[in-house]
């Protein structure tokens, strides 16, 4: 039996815990890297049909930490940015705005 290949291996981790998301957000900002997270919930398909697409995202800016989080799951946090309903173009044109930002900062 062959090992699964890499590639398919997910850049976005999933946060279930207040410990996990304590861990990731800690590790990120002591390297300075930007932080993109999804917030969604099983019961809301708007949110679950944005999750190939968030995949995507994950994989086209290398740059940034991409996490998700369930909100039934783990609450709490400062909102920085907000965008709802599924909007991918505009989703995409934040990132960029945010990670090119950041650049500038950590630079």
């Amino acid at each position: 039996m062959e090992a699964p290949e890499q590639h398919n291996k997910s850049r976005v981790v999933k946060i279930d815990s207040v410990q996990s998301w304590d861990f990731y957000f800690n590790q990120a900002t002591n390297q300075g890297c930007p932080i993109v997270v999804h917030f969604t919930a099983s019961w809301c398909i708007p949110s679950v049909t944005m999750n190939p697409y968030f995949e995507e995202l994950a994989s086209a800016f290398q740059d940034a930490l991409f996490l998700t989080v369930d909100v039934d799951d783990v609450k709490g946090g400062t909102v920085v940015e907000k965008l709802v309903g599924a909007n991918p173009e505009e989703i995409r044109k934040r990132i960029d705005a945010f990670v090119q930002s950041n650049r500038v900062y950590v630079a």
